[in-house]
């Protein structure tokens, strides 16, 4: 059970912001919706499979019995980018998932947004991918089911990367990306907001060109170094998707109706 910090909530807020695993334990409502914000790249990979027609099964890297539980039904595990192969084509990159054969389930294991997505399942809430790919469409998709009010919430979860030690690195990409899922909400009429889920959407919005900010950032300018641009690229594409992942009842991302 967790310990009840009422402040550290954001109560009363239709639309609310928090960073990370811990952010997401603290402020998952069942009544509510938890959207997952990884733009680099569990998000974004998660809404190229949707496209594909594949389910995703989320957990984090070394959970073999969850991994294990979701093959069964032949599922195909996700490497690392590095580790991918003619064997094993799947992998947390989109331009890689893109080209690799037809996976009707996945298993996509990192220790972000996967990992934040995978625990907030056994909260109750409702539990949403979101990118910059498809903001539009899952905003959208939010507020046609009640959710963004005090009594029903969204609350943005910025996954976040990891220092070597394993403390939260906040990274600029799930910031903007939330920001603009944040401020697509409060467009269509979503609110209250919290004051840090309105410090977010300031930050978006006081950001000229986000996709571009985006692309400048340490996260992408690691992936490209490592030979991964068109991942990049794809995580960029500001409203190209219009598919919403939904986590069901089966623990797995599946294109919402």
């Amino acid at each position: 059970m967790r310990e009840h910090i009422w402040w550290a909530e954001q109560p009363g807020k239709g639309v609310r912001f928090e960073w990370g695993m811990h952010g997401a334990v603290r402020l998952a409502d069942p009544d509510g919706c938890l959207v997952v914000v990884d733009v680099l790249s569990f998000s974004t990979t998660v809404s190229v499979a949707a496209q594909l027609g594949a389910r995703v099964y989320p957990c984090a890297p070394g959970d073999e019995i969850t991994a294990a539980y979701a093959r069964r039904d032949g599922a195909k595990l996700a490497v690392a980018r590095h580790d991918v192969t003619p064997k094993t084509p799947w992998s947390l990159s989109p331009a890689g998932l893109r080209i690799a054969p037809p996976a009707a389930r996945l298993v996509l294991p990192c220790p972000d947004g996967s990992a934040i997505a995978a625990l907030a399942a056994t909260t109750g809430a409702t539990v949403v991918a979101a990118c910059l790919r498809n903001v539009e469409a899952v905003g959208s998709w939010l507020i046609s089911h009640g959710y963004g009010t005090s009594a029903s919430p969204v609350t943005v979860i910025a996954a976040g990367e990891h220092w070597p030690d394993g403390s939260l690195r906040p990274a600029v990409e799930d910031l903007l990306g939330a920001g603009a899922l944040i401020a697509e909400l409060h467009a269509q009429g979503a609110g209250p907001l919290s004051a840090e889920a309105a410090t977010a959407k300031a930050a978006c919005e006081a950001t000229a060109d986000p996709a571009m900010t985006i692309a400048a950032c340490a996260t992408s300018q690691h992936l490209a170094a490592q030979g991964y641009v068109e991942d990049v690229v794809i995580a960029t594409g500001v409203d190209s998707c219009t598919v919403v992942p939904v986590l069901d009842d089966e623990g797995m991302f599946t294109p919402a109706r």
